[in-house]
This record gives structure tokens, C-alpha cells and sequence, in this order.
């Protein structure tokens, strides 16, 4: 009998490595859990350098710049009294708008005035005066009816304690007469600097400069008295006027900017004194 002596070849070591590369494949794919999926090309969230550069340009180009305050030329003595004398011989004799019967009735009608127009408060005023022109009339009056007299002005609810409580302080400690000095008219309810600086000009005719907003703006527009708050604005006024003018200046500079230098658009080519004044936006 014939001796089989050929066997199965041995597969090489070349198939072996393949079928032991394979199954390892195999294997780390089973227990692999979290394969890592193919990636594909993302943009990148990083602008190019130009691009970034272009648009931190812009942003700076769209900030706000800060405007520098252009620092005016100070008016001459000579362009000051050149100044008042246009606004003399214009108006001889100006006169406040706020009507009044009497030192007393003129101070409460500029307490009344505060944050509303001479118009608005002469319209709630009239009848008021006529049934209450002294402290002791305003006090038998009463807060409530005084509150409804003065009801068309503005912040009328807190102007009618300080009417009354002004009222019982002259009576208390006055002789039921307006104090004719600076201080004892601001220690008075409701009564500012601005208020006593009135009533002593146009109740005793004081030199006094009263500031309000219509001053404020004209000293500081037209480079007359520049200054950040009212009072800069009241003494740079007081050290650049002539004596002889400061009687009806703070009423002269009050008209002139409540119907000649409006705050919105100023009639620069009527004004009296638009040639000496500073304002760079002025239209002549």
C-alpha cells in the first residue's frame, strides 16, 4: 500500500501575519466603542490677520470720539461794555416777567418758578395773589387750596408745602416781612441762591446776578463768563460787567437768551451782539 506522505502545505508566514493583522482589526473594532468617526474639514472660527485687523479698524473708527472744549478767546473790557451799552440803548429799563404785587408775592412767584415758565406761572398766579398777598393770607389760605391755585405748574404738590412753610418762617422769624440779605432769603423753603439773588435785585434793587438756564447758556456760549455750574457762571459774570450795567444785566442776559440766543437754533442774524461773540457755530 502506497505511504501518503504528502501534507497540506503550511500556509507561509506572509498569511499568517495578514490573518493575524485582520483579526486584530477585527477585534479592536468590537470592543472599541467610541470609533472615532472620519473628520471632516471644519472652518475655522479665527478670521485671517487681514480680515481680523480690518474689522478691530472699523470698530475703533465707530467708537465715539470725545470732543475736545475749545478754550475761547476772553472778551476785552472794551467788547464788554460795547456789549451792555447795545443792551441798554435797546431796552433802557428791563423788567422781569414774573408778575408780583410785592417783595413777598415775587418771592413766592420765583419759588413757584423753578422748572416752569414765567407764562405758566403768571397764569396760576393772579388769581392766587389777589386772595393771598402776604404770608398771613397765604397761611389762611391752606396748603390744599393753595395746592389747587398752583395745580397747572409743575411739581405743584411739593411748591405748595414750601409756600407755606416759607410763609410761617417769615412770620416766626421775620416779622412777617422778606429778609433783604442772602443768606435769610436761602435759609427760606424752597428758596435758592438763584431765588435770593432775584428778589434782591428786583425787590431792593441790589447789583445781584441771578443765573438761570437762559444765563447759564449765554455766559457760557458766548464766551462771556464760561463756567461748568451756575455760580462759575454768576461770579465770572460779576467780575467782567461795569458797575453801571449790573443793576439790569442779569435781565438783559435773561431776555437775550430767551428770545434771541434760543438754545436749539439761536437767531444769531439778529442778535445785538453777534459780532463780539465767541461761539463757533454762530451763522453770521
Amino acid at each position: 500500500m502506497a505511504k501518503i506522505t504528502d501534507k497540506p502545505r503550511p500556509r507561509t508566514e506572509l498569511a499568517r501575519a495578514e490573518r493575524a493583522g485582520n483579526s486584530s482589526k477585527i477585534i479592536l473594532e468590537k470592543r472599541s466603542p467610541n470609533k472615532a468617526k472620519p473628520s471632516t474639514a471644519k472652518k475655522s472660527l479665527k478670521p485671517a490677520p487681514g480680515k481680523a485687523a480690518k474689522k478691530t479698524d472699523a470698530s475703533a473708527k465707530a467708537k465715539p470720539k470725545v470732543k475736545s472744549k475749545i478754550k475761547l478767546k476772553p472778551w476785552s473790557a472794551a467788547e464788554v461794555y460795547e456789549a451792555f451799552s447795545r443792551f441798554r440803548k435797546a431796552n433802557p429799563e428791563p423788567k422781569g416777567e414774573l408778575e408780583h404785587l410785592n417783595p413777598y408775592t415775587l418771592l413766592v412767584a420765583v419759588v413757584l418758578s423753578a422748572q416752569a415758565t414765567d407764562a405758566g406761572v403768571n397764569r396760576a398766579t393772579r388769581a392766587l395773589f389777589a386772595v393771598a398777598d402776604t404770608p398771613q393770607k397765604m397761611l389762611a389760605l391752606g396748603e390744599d387750596k393753595v395746592r389747587d391755585y398752583i395745580k397747572t405748574i409743575g411739581l405743584y404738590r411739593n411748591k405748595s408745602k414750601n409756600v407755606i412753610k416759607l410763609s410761617e418762617k417769615l412770620i416766626a422769624e421775620f416779622g412777617g416781612e422778606v429778609p433783604r440779605t442772602r443768606a435769610e432769603l436761602e435759609s427760606l423753603p424752597g428758596a435758592g441762591r438763584k431765588t435770593a439773588n432775584v428778589v434782591l435785585n428786583m425787590a431792593f434793587g441790589e447789583r445781584t446776578m441771578a443765573v438761570d438756564t437762559h444765563v447759564f447758556r449765554v455766559g457760557n456760549r458766548t464766551g462771556l463768563a464760561p463756567g461748568n455750574t451756575p455760580l462759575e457762571v454768576e461770579l465770572g459774570l460779576e467780575r467782567v460787567i461795569p458797575t453801571e450795567f449790573m443793576l439790569h444785566a442779569h435781565h438783559w442776559l435773561i431776555l437775550h437768551g430767551r428770545y434771541t440766543c434760543l438754545a436749539r437754533a439761536p437767531r444769531c442774524e439778529v442778535c445785538l451782539i453777534n459780532d463780539l461773540c465767541r461761539w463757533p457755530e454762530k451763522s453770521v
